[in-house]
């Protein structure tokens, strides 16, 4: 079965907690704190498998949780950081952020990305030792792993789409020029999947030729099958408009090639500049005047024309010769950027935010879940970034509230992995 839309739900590994130890051996007295950090936990990693086509296996499992970090022991020993979790999807699978629509990772390359990076492993209690402070009885917990609804949109790679009316010889196109063995048949809707040939050219380089199921009027609305699959023609480099000039199931030609231009331009406006060559096809059952008054009306609008009949291969190799010399003066197939990560404006924040606040020998700790996804977003090594995240504390009233708890200038405010001295 092909599908090409999957939603799931991912969690990285929390990391592992800190250990609270203090050394004892004989002899030895007052030996301190040896407790040592936790793991780090599994990372989600997205891995392309070229022996996947679909993302049907979604189907069955839509929850993906990686192992957490082990915890911290005594006598410093760290505990073991998680595997990251692989998950392997096909070629071409963009993955976005269900909830905000961001993409997150075009798996188009070999190369594996992260999605969801697990949580730190929390300090030992080793870490929180001073001249002032030298039976620290307490330690960090390890930060919770990153978690994301998915929606995972498969959208095939490929040089040239065929768009067009259903039952005009997309499939017999396909099947002539390459070892793709569609659906062929005399009725709509033979082709219900995208169908991917691999045309062989004698003194050029191979194409992907792409068989979109038939558009219909109303397809970039929803009507017929044609827009479960508009989404593989954006990645197409050309298109190829394949039109039944015979007319011969009661339809005009001419308002065949305007009604798919336009469900394309609506979908997508990038499409309407896609570059384009028009085949009309099933000659034979017209007549050469009719052939020719429909060349005319296409190269009228700047478009160059294939008269071809699919069925018997006649006329086809002009058509291909032309698409490989148009393939190699256009640029690869496209590939969409990730986006970054908005930065929510300070007045967003509620100025009311609820943070859990203990204190520790001084030491103030404060979380939130709010809190964590703010400091992840964060780049302290950047002056203007820094002073966003000062306002954030300020406007949320988190500064207020370690005052509130007793806080003194010189204090160690402990945010997750994030360490400072207060200052007033």
């Amino acid at each position: 079965m092909f599908i090409d839309i999957a939603k799931i739900k991912v969690k990285a590994g929390d990391g592992g907690d800190g250990a609270v130890a203090f050394h004892r051996e004989k002899y030895v007295a007052s030996g301190g704190p040896d407790g040592g950090d936790g793991g780090r936990g599994g990372d989600i990693v997205f891995r392309v498998d070229d022996n996947l086509s679909t993302l049907a296996d979604f189907r069955y499992k839509r929850k993906y949780t990686a192992e957490r970090g082990e915890n911290g022991r005594g006598k410093r020993c760290f505990g073991k950081s998680a595997q990251p979790l692989v998950i392997t999807v096909p070629r071409g699978t963009l993955i976005r952020n269900a909830e905000t629509g961001r993409i997150m990772a075009d798996m188009s390359t070999d190369e594996d990305v992260v999605i969801a990076k697990g949580g730190r492993g929390g300090w030992g209690n080793t870490h929180f030792a001073s001249p002032t402070r030298q039976t620290p009885r307490f330690a960090k917990p390890g930060t919770p792993g990153e978690a994301f609804e998915l929606q995972l949109e498969l959208k095939l790679l490929a040089d040239v789409g065929l768009v067009g009316f259903p039952n005009v010889g997309k499939s017999t196109l396909v099947s002539v020029v390459s070892e793709a063995k569609p659906n062929i048949a005399n009725y709509h809707f033979t082709t219900i999947t995208p169908v991917l040939g691999v045309v062989h050219m004698p003194n050029a380089p191979s194409f992907v030729m792409a068989d979109i199921p038939g558009l219909i009027e109303g397809a970039w609305q929803g009507v017929g099958l044609g827009h479960q699959f508009l989404r593989h023609v954006e990645r197409c480099r050309m298109l190829i408009h394949i039109v039944d000039v015979s007319g011969s199931e009661g339809r005009d030609p001419k308002e065949d090639f305007r009604i798919i231009n336009e469900e394309l331009r609506k979908f997508n406006p990038d499409l309407a500049n896609r570059p384009m060559l028009v085949a009309g096809n099933k000659c034979d059952l017209t007549t050469d005047e009719q052939v020719e008054d429909f060349r005319k009306f296409v190269e009228e609008q700047g478009y160059e024309f294939f008269p071809i009949m699919a069925a018997i291969r006649y006329d086809v190799d002009p058509l291909l010769n032309k698409t490989a010399e148009m393939l190699s003066t256009l640029p690869p197939v496209a590939h969409f950027e990730p986006e970054p990560e908005p930065v929510k404006p300070v007045e967003e924040f509620s100025s009311k935010a609820k943070v859990d606040i203990r204190v520790e020998d001084n030491v103030y700790f404060v979380e939130a879940d709010w809190l964590l996804k703010l400091i992840s977003a964060v780049d302290f090594d950047d002056y203007e970034s820094l002073q966003y995240f000062q306002r954030v504390l300020i406007h949320t009233g988190v500064i207020d509230a370690l005052r509130e708890a007793g806080i003194q200038e010189g204090d160690t405010v402990s945010m997750y992995d994030l360490e400072f001295d207060f200052v007033n």
